[in-house]
């Protein structure tokens, strides 16, 4: 393929990935150099001349030498068999929830590209399996059948795949050769998140959870009381140990380890907290877990049993399901209503450590803040004080009465 763009002639030959040749003029000099991809990295030979037939013929005897090698080499392997060594490799690092993700997406890419040399995957492979995503429904046990999954839950599955095409370019063969030598769905675009519902959990609504919670479970009211008086995640509130409870000083201990952030860092808690908290420990002596599972009581309760937690907690309160509402809703209630602290303060109560997350993901848009800004500008309004107050510029003076001119 042969090129006369504004950076000069060039010339290229070859199968990308495999064994592309480039020749090339510069633009100062016009001397013709010869560029070549080998185990990732770039370089390029000066040909010392400006013939361009000489050059075009050098670098297709290149790229026909380099054809060789490579199928002298050892075969590219397929996106299945890179999946089998990452989940054997990889996977086993993670937590559970992690491990669990990661077989379901192995197990969907090797369904749909398995026999696939990795190398040549492409921008019309992964918006195919965009598509085929969406059609095939919620791959989760006991998910509600063909339910229809969103960008996200689509960008996750696709984050497992970059994840093994770039794991496969660090990992070398017993013959010294990577896995593979590029990611080649680099830079492809993630499927669009047009709307974000992110809801949260109204005073109301609270209030009509806590009246059942009792019912569900014993230990759901409880969850229900930290996640709101805290405005920690749930991951973080159903894996709190005891010896995280410092009641003496009204302080817990939120452990990165159990923190998707990863963030350890301390903070008060409320005096209905505590008095709650001594009530549970009365109650439950021996467990290190505040929340001990019923069938083993040596770990703490599951993700999947909270989740039910709130689906019959909803459903018994009968509120109607909201998209996006769930335990995080109560997170973002916590941010909403303390949405008038400094900053600094608002971000260490609730863990977060991007104050741009916190403020463009967590705390709402409210009416009754609006309210109170609209009666504070009206007071400010009514002295004459607004246009100073707020642009730090005098109040505009009426114009004086002047003579009219020539009388």
């Amino acid at each position: 393929m042969r090129t006369n763009g504004k950076k000069g002639w060039s010339y290229v030959t070859g199968e990308k990935g495999r064994n592309r040749v480039r020749t090339f003029a510069h633009p100062a000099t016009g001397v013709l150099y010869l560029e070549v991809r080998e185990n990732g990295h770039k370089t390029r030979v000066s040909l010392g001349h400006r013939d361009h037939d000489v050059a075009k013929a050098k670098a297709d005897e290149l790229a026909a030498r380099l054809r060789h090698a490579v199928a002298q080499g050892p075969p590219d392997p397929t996106l299945g068999s890179l999946i089998t060594e990452y989940l054997h490799d990889v996977t086993p690092t993670k937590g559970e929830s992690k491990q669990g993700h990661d077989r379901r997406a192995g197990q969907m890419f090797t369904q749909y590209f398995g026999t696939q040399r990795a190398a040549m995957l492409n921008r019309r492979d992964w918006d195919s399996f965009i598509a085929w995503r969406r059609r095939s429904g919620d791959k989760r046990t006991n998910a509600t059948p063909m339910r229809i999954v969103g960008p996200r839950v689509i960008t996750y599955d696709l984050k497992f795949l970059h994840g093994v095409l770039n794991w496969a370019t660090t990992v070398r063969t017993p013959t010294g050769h990577f896995l593979l030598e590029r990611n080649p769905l680099k830079g492809s675009p993630w499927p669009r998140v047009t709307t974000v519902q992110r809801p949260i959990c109204t005073a109301a609504q609270y209030h009509a959870l806590r009246s059942i919670a009792p019912a569900v479970h014993p230990l759901a009211d409880l969850a229900l009381l930290l996640a709101h008086e805290t405005g920690h995640r749930i991951g973080s509130v159903r894996q709190l140990r005891w010896d995280d409870v410092d009641d003496a000083e009204g302080m817990v201990r939120w452990r990165g380890c159990r923190d998707k952030m990863g963030h350890d860092h301390r903070t008060p808690l409320t005096d209905v907290v505590r008095e709650a908290l001594r009530q549970r420990c009365a109650v439950s002596p021996g467990s290190a877990w505040v929340f001990p599972s019923a069938s083993d009581p040596t770990v703490p309760v599951s993700r999947s049993l909270v989740r039910d937690w709130w689906r019959e907690l909803e459903e018994r309160a009968g509120l109607a399901p909201e998209p996006g509402r769930g335990w995080h809703a109560l997170r973002r209630t916590f941010a909403t209503e303390l949405k008038g602290l400094p900053l600094r303060d608002l971000m260490a109560l609730g863990g977060w450590q991007s104050p741009l997350t916190l403020t463009m993901c967590y705390t709402a848009a409210d009416p009754a803040t609006q309210r109170l800004a609209l009666a504070k500008r009206g007071i400010l309004t009514a002295h004459g004080l607004a246009t100073d107050t707020v642009t730090d510029t005098p109040a505009r003076i009426p114009e004086q009465e002047h003579p009219a001119q020539g009388s």
